[in-house]
């Protein structure tokens, strides 16, 4: 009895040990997948930085830009209709977002025709948008070239394990074939989770930065209203 719980402790532990080697960690598979994998790698990373990146400093901007004190637009309507045009002006200046920068703008035209200063807001409102949409569009490309960049690592690397066998003639290691596989096998599912990230980050923004356009139509709306009430 303690001859066979010795043997079948040896056997799990040669188990164990036949398992670890068997497993490789993350960074082994990068790096085994020869100068062209690890080209393809680092190239992913770049763009999951760049991604990243992106998506932090564009979600700050955006929902900075969304922010408005409530009292905002009833307190230009008072100036407005007191006369007091440069304290609106500094009213607008002070809050510093594509709203207020828009008012700014079409306060700076009152006295004109009514045409002219709704286009000039509209001018302006094109501009802000511009802003808020700066390098969100560079996700949209990430997202559709990293998955791309994948695959072409993982062709890449199915070709040099082609080449491997041709090379082995009729001694064909599957063993050797297999690593190589699931070895390049690593840059498509890199470069998935690079698009896929991107694409959720891009879909966030371009929601985000409709609310806001949304927030500038209605502002703008308001104010015009607000110029054609009576004195």
């Amino acid at each position: 009895m303690i001859f066979q719980s010795a043997q079948n402790g040896l056997a799990e532990a040669g188990q164990e040990a036949v398992s670890a080697e068997n497993t490789l960690s993350i960074m082994e598979l990068i790096t085994s997948g020869g100068v062209g994998g690890q080209l393809i790698m680092f190239t992913l990373f770049i763009l999951s930085i760049i991604a990243v990146y992106i998506f932090v400093e564009r979600f700050s901007a955006i929902k900075k830009a969304g922010k408005m004190d409530n009292d905002f637009m009833n307190n230009i309507s008072d100036n407005v209709h007191s006369g007091r045009l440069e304290a609106a002006k500094i009213l607008c200046q002070q809050e510093g977002t594509p709203v207020a920068r828009m008012l700014e703008k079409g306060i700076s035209r009152i006295g004109k025709p009514l045409e002219d200063i709704n286009t000039a807001i509209e001018n302006t409102g094109k501009l802000e948008v511009f802003k808020l949409e700066s390098n969100v569009s560079t996700l949209a490309t990430i997202s559709g070239a990293a998955p791309m960049i994948g695959f072409l690592g993982t062709v890449i690397g199915m070709i040099l394990a082609f080449h491997e066998m041709a090379a082995a003639g009729g001694q064909i290691d599957v063993e050797m074939l297999s690593h190589g596989i699931y070895t390049a096998m690593t840059t498509t599912v890199a470069g998935l989770i690079v698009g896929i990230f991107a694409f959720i980050a891009f879909n966030l923004l371009v929601v985000r930065v409709d609310k806001v356009v949304h927030k500038m139509e209605a502002s703008t709306t308001e104010f015009m209203d607000l110029l054609n009430e009576p004195i």
